[in-house]
């Protein structure tokens, strides 16, 4: 039972680790990237949709892209979705497709995107401490129900925060990488 427990609260401290670095890569360094609008949902024809379903996405060069939709109406939704965004860009239309140019980022925006970054990262941190508690709930339950002994417990109690200690590691690894690359220039 504790082994199940155990395994069960790594799954999810991985499943968090994971959303947290799709976070990250949604949050944009200087450079042109299609997952800064993969995320985004547009109303078409009065269904949120994924953007990847309405149109492709290219970075023809570093400091732009390329949003070409396969349905022409379509151009004036993926437009409004942008702007209502956190992207932070205004998209240019020229008819036939959106284009998205990223301007070189100021010291002011890098320090605004470092804070968001490191709010991304404490709610990883909370997701994974939350599973924590949860399977650390789910222990004591079956030994007070008498299914496991104390020494069991304490054991368990102690791989669990191993886990714990190591997954949140990870988080504030990929918090160092996502700076250093905020504050390349």
């Amino acid at each position: 039972m504790i082994d199940k427990a155990l395994k069960q609260a790594e799954e999810k401290m991985a499943k968090a680790i994971e959303v947290t670095r799709e976070e990250f890569v949604g949050v944009r360094t200087g450079r042109a990237s299609p997952a800064l609008v993969q995320r985004l949902t547009v109303d078409y024809y009065g269904a949120p949709t994924p953007l990847q379903q309405l149109a492709g996405i290219s970075v023809p060069d570093p400091r732009s892209l390329l949003i070409s939709p396969y349905d022409r109406s379509a151009i004036s939704s993926i437009e409004k979705a942008i702007m209502a965004s956190d992207i932070g860009i205004t998209p240019s239309n020229d008819g036939a497709a959106i284009r998205l140019a990223f301007p070189a980022l100021t010291e002011e925006r890098r320090k605004e995107l470092i804070k968001l970054i490191r709010d991304r990262a404490e709610h990883g941190r909370v997701s994974i401490r939350n599973v924590r508690r949860h399977a650390k709930e789910e222990i004591e339950r079956d030994h007070k129900a008498g299914d496991v002994s104390e020494d069991d417990v304490r054991r368990a109690e102690k791989e669990l925060q191993k886990a714990t200690d190591r997954f949140i590691g990870e988080v504030d690894d990929m918090v160092q990488r996502k700076e250093a690359e905020l504050m390349e220039v």
